[in-house]
């Protein structure tokens, strides 16, 4: 990602030595505004209008967050040195966090790569990457008033609002596309396709791939990206579920068939190799309709026990 940040290279000290030196200013304006000399008294106020205006220079910067600085309305650059600092209390100093945040974008629905309808949601995680793209890239409304606490905290609260929104739109059209480029199961396609049910990683590495291309205007990094919710939508669900139901019976039935038919080999060559009876090809037809029919029955056969001979 291309990245138009730098970092801020005007005047900045340590808040705790500005705010020595802003009381120090005011002791002694104080006491020259006591002395009642009126040269003393012109300067003492305008010491003390001074120190008013530097007030608004202070700023704590937490671990994981940043301040743009907006001089006059020109980038100045961003700070992210932690601690308590002083600057030009002439520049706007807006907050951004840089934490990594989560957004669990709901069930939507979609059409995959056969047609079918389907419901499909995603989670990600992201964070802002570039402070100068993620505060002047995106547009959000603003809120006249003075600068202030107050007003920088209802601003950076606009300014995460602002990029909630702008992911979870951007997340939606995501996650459409990406769903339209697979099937959701291998009923319809290749057994060897990569299908939205059967992800080996593929989906969530091109989900992330599409994300990012789509946030980077805005200075967002997604971190990760997969998909935790996915089923067939309504009106088609009862229809997928039977069809599924039949081809795990026919699946099952592949197996018991196998199963029945290499048990009735292995009696037939037991019988032929220890010579305990000698069977016809009509006796050994018979035998082997009747083993199938016991093996491969839904519910336990009843079988008739002969009590004749063996050819009555």
């Amino acid at each position: 990602m291309e990245t138009l940040e730098k970092d801020f290279k005007g005047t900045k000290i340590s808040g705790f030595l500005a705010l020595f030196i802003i009381i120090v200013v005011l002791a002694a304006s104080i006491w020259s505004f006591s002395l009642g000399y009126i040269p003393l008294v012109f300067i003492a106020v305008c010491c003390m209008v001074l120190c008013s205006l530097a007030v608004l220079g202070f700023m704590v910067v937490e671990p994981n967050e940043a301040r743009v600085m907006v001089f006059f309305g020109k980038y100045k650059g961003t700070i992210t040195d932690n601690g308590f600092l002083w600057v030009n209390p002439f520049y706007y100093k807006k907050k951004l966090t840089l934490r990594a945040r989560n957004l669990d974008v709901p069930p939507i629905k979609v059409n995959d790569k056969v047609g079918n309808p389907i419901m499909i949601g995603s989670v990600l995680v992201w964070k802002v990457k570039d402070t100068y793209k993620a505060m002047f890239d995106i547009d959000t409304s603003s809120i006249s008033g003075v600068m202030g606490s107050v007003n920088n905290y209802i601003q950076s609260s606009n300014r995460m609002q602002a990029y909630e929104n702008f992911v979870k739109i951007q997340s939606d059209a995501a996650l459409r596309q990406v769903a339209g480029m697979y099937a959701y199961d291998n009923n319809e396609s290749k057994d060897g396709d990569v299908t939205l049910r059967s992800d080996n990683g593929e989906i969530s590495e091109k989900l992330e791939e599409e994300l990012n291309s789509r946030l980077a205007i805005a200075g967002i990094e997604v971190i990760e990206a997969r998909i935790n919710y996915l089923a067939y939508a309504a009106e088609i669900a009862s229809v997928m579920l039977r069809r599924q139901q039949a081809d795990a019976i026919i699946a099952a039935r592949e197996k018991i068939v196998e199963g029945a038919v290499s048990m009735v080999q292995l009696a037939l060559d037991k019988l032929l190799k220890e010579g305990i009876v000698e069977l016809d090809e009509e006796r050994k037809a018979a035998m082997v309709s009747n083993l199938l029919v016991v093996l491969c029955a839904d519910e336990a056969a009843q079988p008739i026990v002969n009590a004749g001979t063996l050819h009555q």
